[in-house]
């Protein structure tokens, strides 16, 4: 199979995007670890994807850099290598600037940015010493496009993908590439899980939403193709790139949906 003898570690791997990509991983022949604050949850999801014989299911916290060293070793203990690390692990609030707290602002950012680092800077040198490997960032088109009433997990988003990219130069001598992954409104529980959540959502009703099995398909083959980003569905590509050159515009659209935002 594609992947066979590879092995990959995906961290908020109890649901969602997390899970759908480690499905896709795992269908293809590889041995997928699946990482979450919350082991039980993570081995009910392992237990969802299946192929038990080649995954793993561990209790991490990408917040605390001690959880991230021992679920790396019990990889290492138990698969020898990593081949693919994916950094999925993510908190959302939704509030305004004006209003938010600075305990939610500092904890979305331990979790969506400096987690992330923390596991990248933890897997490196194991990737440096088997000779390269591949580092996945789940980030968001929110890390294009501010929105209203999501400015905090838009600006962890927009540091994600800064910090990817740079990354990526970083290390391409070690054979190492760094994928960022941008999916738009993903139709998950993400939603229910909001560190806060008390103002209006400006998303039109009628968008449903793209599933994360199609954000994993979509990820499976960025990292195939060793890509710099991939946008899904590509169809905010255009609205990148109109935010880009005309951030009037997309902002007079942002604008008239938030009129009927709750507010």
């Amino acid at each position: 199979m594609q992947m066979d003898g590879k092995v990959v570690v995906v961290t908020g791997a109890s649901m969602g995007i997390g899970e759908a990509i480690a499905r896709v991983f795992a269908d293809a022949g590889a041995s997928v670890v699946l990482l979450s604050r919350d082991a039980g949850r993570a081995e009910a999801a392992r237990q969802r994807v299946g192929h038990s014989e080649h995954t793993l299911a561990l209790a991490c916290d990408v917040c605390n850099r001690e959880d991230i060293d021992r679920a790396l070793a019990a990889t290492l203990g138990r698969f020898q290598r990593v081949d693919v690390w994916v950094n999925n692990a993510g908190v959302g609030i939704r509030d305004s600037v004006a209003d938010m707290q600075s305990s939610a602002v500092r904890g979305l950012f331990e979790t969506n940015f400096f987690g992330l680092i923390a596991c990248l800077q933890a897997v490196v040198p194991a990737m440096r010493k088997a000779g390269g490997g591949d580092i996945i960032n789940i980030s968001s088109v929110a890390g294009h496009l501010p929105v209203p009433f999501m400015a905090l997990y838009s600006a962890s988003k927009f540091a994600v993908n800064a910090l990817g990219k740079s990354a990526r130069l970083e290390l391409r001598r070690d054979n190492i590439n760094v994928l960022t992954v941008c999916p738009g409104y993903v139709a998950t529980e993400f939603g229910a899980h909001l560190v806060a959540n008390r103002k209006g959502n400006v998303r039109p009703r009628s968008v449903r939403g793209i599933t994360a099995e199609r954000v994993a398909r979509a990820a499976f083959r960025g990292y195939r193709a060793r890509k710099r980003e991939v946008v899904v569905p590509w169809t905010m590509i255009p609205v990148i790139k109109l935010y880009q050159l005309f951030p009037g515009v997309v902002e007079w659209g942002m604008g008239l949906a938030m009129k009927n935002s709750r507010r």
